[in-house]
């Protein structure tokens, strides 16, 4: 009990100083550029072939060392203090993602890493634990894998069962992420229940059409059947308010409840404003050091910089906004857009002090 204590403690201190405060200086700075988080796109490489996945291409390089240390300098200057590595696979260049863990957590950043798990043992979880990541996202779409669905909790049990053994003692969050899909419905709740009997939480996707928003050639499997059908429509509704209802009850789920509810009409193509903050409190850094508002943007024809040049113009930011928005209900930066009203960020608080 007291290491719970002590441990939800030490989550709720790290989102204040984190997550907090940088957004007050973003509330005194409104018309400018002021991350809250920023997605580090480290690796376009993968090991494994989702047949959703649009964001890999194992042709192309990754990120230097070089590029990495400075996108962490230069987010620490305009106030960032979380930082999402992202791919690809991070994985796949373990020794440089510890290199990026230890160099965010020593300037102050709240280091969260998203994997599949697959290339993960006890001695690369036990060096992260002790290079200072604060949060480890599993990626995991079903129980056992799939056609099309690799990404599954019985591949890699050993590396989660570590992983849940070691995460008082490293004081790191962890969570499941997982993609709503047309065959994984079922296991959806599952792996819910699984997360919750581990004192976990969990973060939910709805599986979209990448070429609504994005040009992707390298894209392998554009015809996949993976996509929820018409006729699945009712059972969709049903997962999602069971997903609610059991947020309602103190499970630890990262998404708002407001965007679990907009699933439903994004499944029938339909989505309401919603805040994006992407371009304005939140972006991503892509391999070579350039910039995009967000991940659906990050082959948009318009030059939105470099790190430090950044080039968010309002209005080229509105028209990008205008044609992806219908198409779009990113989870990263709906919650985002969520939980900037002031009103709720004592919620998203009370979110990480609850995780564990």
């Amino acid at each position: 009990m007291l290491d719970t204590l002590r441990y939800r403690s030490l989550n709720g201190a790290r989102a204040i100083r984190r997550w907090a405060v940088p957004y007050v200086g973003s509330r005194l700075r409104p018309d400018e550029f002021r991350p809250l988080l920023c997605y580090l796109f480290t690796d376009w490489k993968c090991n494994v072939d989702c047949h959703y996945c649009f964001q890999y291409d194992n042709h192309r390089p990754g990120m230097p060392l070089e590029t990495a240390r400075s996108s962490i300098d230069w987010l620490k200057t305009v106030g960032c203090r979380v930082l999402a590595i992202m791919g690809g696979e991070p994985l796949v260049r373990k020794d440089f993602i510890l290199d990026v863990i230890r160099y965010g957590s020593e300037n102050g950043f709240f280091v969260y890493l998203p994997t599949n798990g697959y290339l993960m043992d006890r001695s690369f979880i036990d060096a992260a634990g002790r290079a200072g990541v604060t949060a480890i996202n599993l990626a995991v779409d079903c129980v056992a894998p799939r056609k099309g669905l690799p990404k599954a909790l019985l591949a890699i049990e050993p590396q989660f069962r570590y992983l849940v053994a070691q995460q008082k003692t490293y004081g790191y969050i962890l969570f499941f992420n997982i993609n709503i899909c047309g065959p994984n419905l079922r296991d959806v709740r599952m792996l819910t229940e699984i997360a919750h009997q581990n004192g976990i939480g969990t973060d939910y996707h709805l599986l979209e059409d990448p070429q609504a928003t994005v040009d992707t050639e390298h894209y392998a499997h554009p015809d996949n059947d993976l996509r929820i059908r018409p006729e699945q429509y009712g059972e969709v509704d049903a997962l999602l308010d069971w997903l609610i209802e059991k947020q309602d009850q103190g499970w630890c789920m990262v998404n708002a409840p407001e965007h679990l509810r907009a699933m439903k009409d994004r499944l029938r193509g339909r989505i309401e404003p919603w805040d994006c903050r992407a371009g304005h409190n939140g972006a991503l850094i892509k391999p070579d050091g350039s910039i995009a508002p967000c991940f659906d943007l990050i082959t948009h024809p318009y030059d939105w910089g470099r790190i430090w040049k950044p080039d968010f113009n309002p209005e080229a930011l509105r028209a990008a906004k205008e044609a992806c928005l219908p198409h779009c209900s990113s989870t990263c930066f709906y919650n985002l857009g969520t939980y900037y009203n002031l009103r709720s960020l004592p919620t998203w608080l009370a979110k990480h002090a609850r995780m564990g």
